[in-house]
């Protein structure tokens, strides 16, 4: 399908970058940063260890390469067109196959378009990537609201289902008129409205969060023994809901709070982006062993120099007060992949429960919730194939 934007909705080339004035303040603040107390505990219990973060910044501010992370940064065609008063900035990645399908990624908290860098391409060409050229798509991935190179939204209001609105007029800019969806974290927020508030647009989504346990009505209904995956799913549920969500009850009660601080010290943007690499991938003790150091702090920076700290936590302020939140059953037909390192997961009846469209549904060999850029391989094949099993059975 050709590009083309209606009247006034102008679509305009970006190019990102780090500058370097924006550097030479990092490497400033950086210098005269004042650190807290050393933990008590050998371990990440207590947060971000001392040293390790005093080595990653240290890294940031005199071993990274600026020209390399700015090649990153560019690596895909960007553009920004203003979307119900906000500027919303995309990478747009068009497949040379005529008959390829456009798709949206969406991404999610402390994430980025920079998540889906190494996937794109291979879903946008996939004959040039060891795949079948049926598998196709044209590539839409926008930055959320108050995320990477998107504007900053000056008023309440911008939760999902608008958010999910935004997606519908920015596909239709692009040319299409029907379209897939693929998120995860708050990505998956923003696709389940797209396909409940969309279904005449929405063709199929793929999920790779999940957040639904069995309903206490099925329970009653003889549900029936958790499985040993179940059994692990609560076990993670049960940590992450004692000792990880500290930082969403904060962001989703108080975000300007803890913004002042983010945006007052790299440091500290570091820290609190830098404690959910660590905790939330399928690593080995270390962020870097899952994602490369510097493509973390690629992620970091984008938060650090656009001023992200308030204006993305908000994103859970506004999914916490919506006026009105609907978690009705999502009957588009869908596919939802468990990746082993993910902080919630469902089991496949689990899922059923909320998506009765469900379609696909696979357990991946490796990788966390940041599974694009964790295993950006087994990720491209798994939509291709969640896609290609949706459209055989609607067939």
């Amino acid at each position: 399908m050709e590009q083309r934007a209606a009247p006034g909705a102008a679509i305009t080339p970006f190019r990102p970058e780090f500058a370097d004035a924006q550097v030479a303040d990092l490497r400033r603040r950086i210098a005269d940063a004042r650190w807290p107390a050393t933990e008590t505990v050998a371990d990440w219990s207590q947060g971000v260890p001392s040293a390790y973060l005093r080595d990653l910044v240290g890294h940031w501010s005199d071993a990274y390469d600026w020209d390399a992370a700015n090649a990153r940064l560019q690596r895909l065609p960007q553009f920004t067109t203003e979307i119900d008063g906000l500027s919303i900035h995309f990478a747009y990645l068009r497949s040379p196959d005529p008959t390829a399908r456009p798709l949206v990624l969406t991404h999610g908290w402390p994430g980025s378009y920079l998540e889906f860098l190494d996937v794109a391409a291979p879903l946008a060409d996939p004959q040039a990537h060891g795949g079948d050229p049926s598998d196709a798509f044209h590539v839409v991935i926008p930055s959320l609201p108050g995320f990477g190179f998107s504007g900053h939204p000056q008023v309440a209001g911008w939760g999902a289902e608008r958010i999910a609105d935004a997606w519908v007029e920015l596909m239709q800019r692009l040319g299409y008129s029907r379209f897939y969806a693929q998120g995860g974290d708050m990505g998956y927020v923003v696709s389940t409205a797209l396909a409940r508030r969309h279904p005449e647009q929405v063709r199929a989504i793929h999920l790779n969060f999940w957040v639904s346990g069995p309903e206490p009505e099925a329970e009653l209904t003889g549900f029936g023994e958790l499985t040993e995956d179940e059994h692990r799913y609560v076990a993670k549920a049960h940590h992450l809901w004692s000792s990880g969500v500290a930082y969403a009850t904060l962001q989703s009660s108080k975000p300007q709070t803890i913004g002042y601080s983010l945006a007052d010290s790299p440091v500290g943007q570091c820290a609190w982006i830098v404690e959910k690499f660590h905790g939330w991938t399928d690593n080995t003790g270390l962020p870097e062993s899952a994602i490369d150091r510097d493509r973390i702090l690629d992620n970091v920076g984008l938060y650090w120099f656009q001023n992200l700290g308030a204006s993305a936590a908000r994103l859970y302020w506004e999914s916490t007060n919506a006026a009105v939140a609907d978690h009705s059953a999502v009957t588009v037909p869908s596919g939802y992949t468990v990746y082993p390192g993910e902080i919630l997961a469902a089991s496949e009846r689990w899922a059923r429960l909320r998506l009765p469209g469900l379609r696909y549904y696979a357990q991946a060999p490796a990788g966390g919730h940041f599974a694009a850029m964790e295993q950006p391989e087994i990720f491209a094949a798994d939509v291709r194939r969640a896609f290609r099993v949706i459209e055989e059975d609607a067939s």
